[in-house]
């Protein structure tokens, strides 16, 4: 089953990897100005929230984002788009479950149990690629599904995920309103942080997001 997801995650970040450089390698032949919209958003996300309320961490995380949105095809009211999203997180974890490392974990777990047990800030640098597919349900408001992939950073380590390099997972469900230009957008969404068994510890982290933001048609 992991080696499944590993191989899914895997394909959906190439896909959208490659819509990113094919838009990078013919910027000038291919984009349109009126299909690019740029803007940015903000974020709160917490563990503690359905569907996943574990009992053994703490975790909730600030988002701050740029958004960089590309249209690719239109057909009546469906719109399929292309989703960048460059962000910085500021997280809040603790461990509180201190039975959650083990004996086995390491020979210094003790003092690993009372360095985790507390509240610590870790920043997170994010770059998240999605496709969105969007539907225009009565004039200027529209829904969406968003699924993106992407690497990330972090400079602590948690008893659940390792320092340094993962990978950030997004499903997302939004609601925009649009006018003169400007899209003011709603989004709800899960979030799973995990480095694909490069490293250990490899548990991950899970939130439940909510999401304001604004983009502007160039």
């Amino acid at each position: 089953m992991a080696s499944m997801i590993f191989k899914i995650r895997i394909l959906y970040f190439l896909v959208t990897l490659s819509f990113f450089l094919s838009s990078v390698f013919n910027l000038n032949a291919q984009i349109k100005k009126e299909h690019l919209k740029l803007g940015f958003s903000y974020g709160v996300g917490s563990q503690n929230k359905f569907p996943f309320n574990s009992k053994d961490y703490k975790h909730e995380v600030d988002f701050y984002k740029l958004l960089v949105n590309y249209t690719l095809k239109e057909k009546g009211n469906w719109s399929y788009e292309f989703h960048i999203e460059p962000s910085i997180n500021i997280v809040q974890h603790q461990l509180l479950n201190k039975w959650f490392i083990k004996p086995t974990d390491s020979e210094n777990y003790e003092a690993l149990r009372e360095l985790y047990t507390q509240n610590r800030e870790i920043t997170e640098y994010v770059l998240n690629l999605g496709l969105l597919v969007r539907y225009k349900f009565y004039k200027d408001l529209s829904t969406y599904v968003i699924g993106s992939i992407g690497p990330m950073t972090s400079n602590k380590p948690t008893e659940r995920l390792a320092k340094g390099y993962a990978f950030s997972d997004i499903l997302g469900l939004g609601f925009s309103y649009e006018f003169n230009k400007i899209l003011l957008d709603f989004r709800c969404s899960i979030r799973h942080t995990s480095n694909l068994q490069f490293k250990t510890p490899n548990n991950g982290h899970n939130t439940s997001n909510i999401e304001f933001g604004a983009m502007f048609q160039l």
